[in-house]
């Protein structure tokens, strides 16, 4: 899903779609370049196993790489190598996503809270490389990214406090991400009131080295789902 709508009606956009952001230089790049290169080697023998009469005998016609048997089994050694590691990749690959809904308990034993939690629903673990964050309040322009830290500052200066209107979890790198859900926060209903997305880049590394990145908008669907809605309210 691409874009997202404020609460004052003006929209917002951003591509909110898992993609991949790079690729293990070990595990994807190296199998590639031997392809390629084992690749080369037989185009030359090839070449040069066609050039007869007396300038065969000549360089750079003489110089002999490999046997075309050796050479063989390598190159389909490599393919394999090549295509097996693309599979697998693809079976691995983690599926970024979140779940959210209104809760009680989260920030005080009455008080209703938008709980999000962020889900993997890869057959894999994924590992977090990093956490970033960009407040959009309903009053203001998107903020920049931030850490976690940089973000608690950014709301303070608001007079929205960690614990108090809000819980956000601080995820960092190394923080296995797998099948159960990770809880990502909890916000009170005044922050949801004056802030109308808080996006959270994450990136994560899956089990062949490849890293994967999607943008969150964490305050999605909480007005629409609020408790004991009020007359006027989306």
């Amino acid at each position: 899903m691409v874009g997202a709508t404020t609460g004052e009606g003006a929209e917002l956009e951003f591509d909110d779609r898992q993609r991949r952001v790079r690729r293990s230089p070990l595990l994807f790049v190296a199998p590639l370049v031997l392809l390629i290169l084992l690749t080369l080697v037989l185009l030359w023998e090839i070449v040069r196993s066609n050039v007869t009469g007396p300038a065969s005998r000549e360089w750079p016609w003489r110089l002999r790489l490999m046997d075309m048997n050796p050479l063989g089994s390598l190159l389909a050694v490599a393919l394999a190598a090549v295509f097996g590691r693309a599979q697998y990749g693809r079976t691995v690959r983690p599926a970024l996503g979140w779940r959210s809904s209104w809760t009680v308990g989260d920030l005080g034993p009455d008080e209703s809270a938008w709980r999000v939690e962020i889900v993997n629903g890869g057959s894999q673990h994924a590992v977090v490389e990093r956490a970033e964050y960009c407040v959009v309040p309903r009053d203001g322009e998107p903020t920049e990214w931030t850490d976690h830290a940089g973000l608690r500052e950014a709301l303070a200066d608001r007079g929205l406090l960690q614990g108090k209107n809000y819980y956000l979890r601080l995820t960092g790198a190394g923080f296995p991400l797998g099948s159960e859900a990770m809880r990502a926060g909890a916000f009170g209903r005044r922050f949801v009131d004056e802030i109308d997305q808080l996006r959270m880049r994450l990136r994560v590394t899956d089990a062949v080295g490849d890293s994967h990145e999607r943008t969150m908008d964490l305050m999605r669907g909480a007005r629409v789902e609020w408790p004991g809605s009020r007359p006027g309210r989306p």
